[in-house]
């Protein structure tokens, strides 16, 4: 037997698979590392989060990113240096932090790597009849696995496309597996640059399970700072839109957007919500002199909004939710005042009350998604759009 595959075998009949999960979302702040004890499969999974840290990306490194990012027109050489380079980078933080946790690399299983999203293409929104769905991360997983010598399970979205979904969000699967809890309704919530959730039946019936974008998290007002506030990527605290006052004719534009009206579930991306979506409200709405201040409250709102409408949409005004929010957005005051204000009768949480760092979720999720792909059976999510019954990422051997 290959002394790699043997490895595996190896690792699959382990009681605990210690698997390392990462994310570097659309914000590019830098990698989510989470360390992960992992038993079990299916729903009987269990994980406990052993250590966790974010490596920050340098202000280079962010720009090279972006230079390709979300852009049509980008430098095809540089996207094919930046999927190594992203990949070898990854690596590097990887194996600084096992030894920061005071660890070898031979005592980690798997590396599970989600990579870093450049480009989201869902037929919804590229509308070319001849064209599937696509979606393109960079950050090559044997690249990982060589440089780290741990096997790497990595580019997790293209098996969700390939089996009719649109490559996202995949939280539906990790959620479903840790979260669910009969007869409590529940809403995981993750606000990043864009904001999506997981809807939990109290049932548990998996059938009924489904994960889907809502529309902008973080990502417009991150645009909007990084572009006008020399030295800021955010707003801490939301310091700028605190100061500022909703403008409810640019709002009203924000929201006329197909995609808000689109049914559950649906994805979207900077491709759609980015400041050239803002500046073609401003000029619908007249509101191009608003102070920037003004522009970041109701982009704040707009937020807050779509989110509200999704929740309601999924819920109805009167139920009762538990909303366990994840992701940068949770560090917004004004947002999450908001969301509990216009979401009053649901129950706020983070997902520390389930005993998950929010900041480390996403991370978790991947390493919930590689251990399914090492032990894992399908689960019968039911037969629909978006929501494939499949186990996903590609294995790449050191």
């Amino acid at each position: 037997m290959n002394s790699n595959w043997k490895r595996i075998f190896n690792i699959i009949q382990k009681s605990e698979r210690l698997i390392i999960g990462l994310m570097s979302g659309t914000s590019m702040d830098g990698l989510d590392i989470a360390l992960c004890g992992v038993t079990g499969s299916g729903i009987e999974t269990r994980v406990r989060l052993i250590e966790f840290k974010t490596k920050d990306y340098t202000n280079e490194f962010k720009a090279e990113i972006k230079s390709i990012f979300s852009r049509r027109d980008a430098d095809l050489q540089m996207v094919c240096l930046m999927n190594e380079k992203v990949a070898l980078l990854h690596a590097e933080m990887i194996l600084e932090a096992i030894a920061e946790w005071g660890r070898q690399p031979e005592d980690i299983d798997v590396i599970a790597s989600h990579g870093q999203t450049i480009f989201h293409a869902p037929k919804s929104l590229h509308g070319l009849e001849d064209y599937p769905n696509a979606t393109l991360q960079i950050g090559d997983g044997d690249h990982i696995a060589v440089k780290t010598g741990i096997v790497t399970i990595a580019d997790f979205r293209q098996k969700h496309i390939a089996a009719g979904g649109e490559g996202a969000p995949l939280a539906v699967y990790g959620d479903y597996l840790l979260f669910s809890k009969k007869d409590e309704d529940r809403i995981m919530l993750n606000i990043g640059g864009i904001a999506n959730f997981t809807y939990l039946p109290g049932s548990n019936d998996a059938t009924k399970v489904f994960s889907t974008d809502v529309g902008p998290g973080n990502t417009l007002m991150d645009q909007f700072v990084q572009k006008h506030y020399k030295g800021l990527y955010y707003d801490e605290n939301a310091s700028i839109a605190s100061a500022g006052v909703v403008n409810g004719q640019l709002l009203k534009e924000l929201m006329e957007s197909d995609f808000l009206e689109a049914d559950f579930p649906k994805t979207t991306g900077p491709e759609l919500f980015n400041l050239a979506y803002l500046a073609a409200a401003q000029n619908n709405s007249n509101t191009s002199q608003i102070s920037k201040e003004d522009v970041m409250a109701t982009l704040c709102s707009f937020s807050a909004q779509v989110i509200v409408n999704s929740v309601e949409k999924c819920f109805g005004k009167d139920k009762t939710p538990s909303i366990y929010i994840s992701g940068g957005g949770m560090h917004n005051p004004l947002l999450l005042q908001q969301l509990k204000t216009k979401l009053s009768n649901a129950s706020f949480h983070s997902t520390d009350a389930l005993e998950i760092n929010p900041d480390a979720k996403e991370a978790v999720l991947f390493a919930i998604l590689a251990n399914e792909t090492l032990v894992g059976d399908k689960i019968d999510f039911g037969n629909r759009a978006g929501v494939p019954s499949v186990q996903m990422g590609k294995v790449c051997l050191p």
